[in-house]
C-alpha cells in the first residue's frame, strides 16, 4: 500500500493531526514507521476520517504498533473483541480526571488507539497533556527531587466521586466493576523513556500518594506536579467527529475528558498496545504490591 502522509503539529509542545493514508491492518511497514515516528515526536497523533474502520479494523492497526493488551484488567470488553474496551458516556456525567492509561499495573500500555463512533453535537472534547515538556519546565531542584521519588499507583475507587455524577446508581455499579480486583504498583515519579530516552513524569489520577511521604506532604507534591503537566502550555484539545482515530503515546502522556455534553450520545472505542515496565532515573523498574496483571498484558520486549 502506497501512502502520502502529511503531518500537521495542531499545538506547540504537543499534537499533530496526520492526513493521506486509510488505517488498517494492511499499512506497509515503511508507512507505520513514519506513523510510529510522528507519535514518538508528538506524543499524540489524529487521523480524520476514517469511516471504514470497524473494531476489526481498528485491532489490526493498532497491532502493527505491537503486542495488543485485553480491554482492561477488570472492565469487561466489547462482545466478541477482546482487545476492544467499549466507552458509551450516553448514561450521563461520568467523573474524569487527568491520567495515564491503567497505571496501576506494573506494565501500563504503550500506546491507545481510541476510534470515535458517536460525537456529541457540541463538547466532549479529550485534553492531551505532554508529561515530558511538563517536566523540563520545573526547576533543576524540583526534578532532581522528583527523580528520587516513587508513588503508589492503584484503581481502589475514590466513592466519593459518585456524588458528581448524574447518574449515581450506575456509577457506583461501573465503580464496583472497575475496581472488581484492586491492583496496586510503585512506579517512579519519573519514568525514562524506552524509545526516546526522555524523561517524563509519572503520575496521574491512579498515582494516589508518593511512597514514604506523610499523606499531607504527599498529597500537596502530588497537586504541584499535576498543576504543572496540565499547564495549557502542555496540552492539546481534540473536537472529535464521527471516524476520527487518536493514537497517543501513554508513555509521554495524560489525559483527559471534557464533560459539558450532558447526556448526549457519546461513544468511542479503545484498543491499547502493550508496555513495558516503567524505570526510573536510577534504573530501578516498578514494582508491584498488590494484583498480577499477566492476563492483561505480557510484558512488552
Amino acid at each position: 500500500m502506497s501512502n502520502d502522509l502529511q503531518i500537521s503539529p495542531v499545538a506547540g509542545r504537543i499534537g499533530a493531526k496526520i492526513s493521506g493514508v486509510k488505517l488498517g491492518g494492511d499499512l506497509d511497514r515503511a508507512t507505520v514507521k513514519e506513523i510510529r515516528n510522528a507519535l514518538l515526536r508528538h506524543k499524540v497523533i489524529f487521523f480524520r476520517g476514517q469511516d471504514h474502520l470497524d473494531a476489526d479494523g481498528q485491532v489490526a492497526f493498532a497491532g502493527l504498533l505491537g503486542p495488543l493488551t485485553t480491554a482492561h484488567p477488570t472492565v469487561p470488553s466489547l462482545d466478541g473483541q477482546r482487545h476492544v474496551l467499549d466507552l458509551d458516556y450516553s448514561f450521563g456525567q461520568k467523573v474524569d480526571r487527568w491520567h495515564t492509561d491503567v497505571t496501576f499495573v506494573d506494565r501500563p500500555p504503550q500506546a491507545s488507539v481510541l476510534r470515535a463512533i458517536e460525537i456529541p453535537a457540541a463538547g466532549g472534547d479529550t485534553l492531551w497533556a505532554n508529561t515530558v515538556t511538563a517536566y523540563l519546565d520545573l526547576p533543576s531542584e524540583l526534578r532532581d527531587l522528583l527523580d528520587r521519588l516513587r508513588a503508589v499507583h492503584t484503581n481502589a475507587y475514590d466513592y466519593a466521586r459518585i456524588a458528581f455524577s448524574d447518574d449515581p446508581e450506575r456509577t457506583k455499579a461501573y465503580a464496583e466493576v472497575f475496581a472488581s480486583t484492586v491492583y496496586e504498583t510503585e512506579h517512579p515519579v519519573v519514568r525514562v523513556h524506552p524509545e526516546t530516552g526522555e524523561r517524563s513524569i509519572l503520575l496521574g489520577d491512579f498515582a494516589r500518594r508518593v511512597a514514604g511521604l506523610s499523606s499531607d506532604l504527599s498529597d500537596g507534591i502530588i497537586k504541584l506536579i499535576q498543576q504543572q503537566v496540565t499547564k495549557v502550555e502542555n496540552t492539546v484539545r481534540w473536537h472529535w467527529a464521527p471516524g476520527d482515530v487518536a493514537v497517543w503515546d501513554n508513555r509521554a502522556t495524560q489525559h483527559r475528558v471534557v464533560h459539558d455534553f450532558g447526556g448526549q450520545p457519546r461513544r468511542l472505542q479503545r484498543v491499547t498496545v502493550a508496555g513495558d515496565v516503567p524505570a526510573g532515573v536510577d534504573g530501578r523498574p516498578s514494582v508491584v504490591l498488590r494484583g498480577d496483571a499477566a492476563e492483561y498484558s505480557q510484558v512488552a520486549a
